[in-house]
């Protein structure tokens, strides 16, 4: 009927593609490993900056409680500036989370996520309702309303035929409807 159809081939042989595909990937690990090492260097350039080093051989006590002074003050700086910052993460993710919900409302695609099957006893999930109120095991069997079970009144049965007599004419069907009520 329908033929399948043929596979093209490569333009490229396999051992000129796996030759290409091994050189990109040396390539790549060269590169990879001077970029942690420019990074590495940075890091460095840029502590030795910020931070000079200290020179604490020959200074009195007075100048080493005034250098630590600085230093507190130049930490609590800083842990300024990072609570600011943290904040103000928080916040921008906030926002994200709260537009891109809005984007998804906007394209009436929500997404309902995969629920997981959680096994909880009575006990442990009126706890997880209730609080702390519910401190005793609570017996479920013990509140539930009993249902007596009536038994049907039964007519005594007797020979018909001894009825018969009494239960003819009118007086008879008079008997029969006065005893059904």
């Amino acid at each position: 009927m329908s033929e399948a159809p043929v596979k093209a081939k490569p333009k490229i042989s396999a051992s000129r593609r796996l030759f290409l595909k091994t050189k990109l990937l040396k390539k790549a690990v060269t590169m990879w490993e001077k970029e942690k090492q420019d990074r590495k260097d940075e890091r460095v350039r840029i502590l030795a900056e910020r931070v000079p080093n200290l020179q604490l051989s020959g200074m009195s006590m007075q100048d080493l409680q005034n250098l630590c002074k600085e230093l507190h003050q130049k930490i609590d700086v800083v842990d300024e500036e990072r609570y600011d910052i943290n904040s103000k993460v928080t916040k921008n993710d906030t926002e994200i989370q709260d537009l891109s919900q809005k984007i998804f409302e906007l394209k009436g695609k929500m997404k309902r996520p995969n629920l997981k099957r959680v096994r909880v006893s009575a006990d442990a999930m009126l706890g997880a309702l209730l609080g702390a109120k519910v401190k005793e095991s609570v017996d479920f069997k013990a509140n539930l309303k009993t249902v007596k079970k009536e038994e049907e009144k039964k007519e005594e049965v007797t020979d018909w035929r001894k009825n018969v007599d009494a239960m003819s004419g009118m007086d008879g069907r008079k008997k029969m409807f006065d005893a059904g009520q």
